[in-house]
């Protein structure tokens, strides 16, 4: 969950799942976050509705360790 100061710069980023509020400096998250923002389309229950939602490091490797397959990792040389 985020929240924005009334300039449109970010203020707080909430995990969705354990309510662990990030450090967030000058509107930058300072630690691992994984936030998503969905748009549902036609064949879902959801069509037209648009997620958003952060979760912590921690709340997303426990997220992980229970899918079936694992997700697709790779590793990023350059950072941008």
């Amino acid at each position: 969950m985020r929240k924005y100061k009334s300039n449109g710069e970010l203020e707080t980023v909430i995990c969705n799942v354990c309510g662990k509020k990030l450090i967030v400096e000058r509107g930058i998250v300072r630690e691992g976050v994984f936030s998503v923002d969905h748009a549902w389309d036609f064949f879902s229950e959801k069509d037209g509705e648009v997620h958003h939602w952060d979760l912590c490091e921690s709340c997303y490797d426990a997220v992980l360790g229970t899918f079936r397959i694992e997700a697709d990792v790779e590793e990023r040389v350059e950072f941008i």
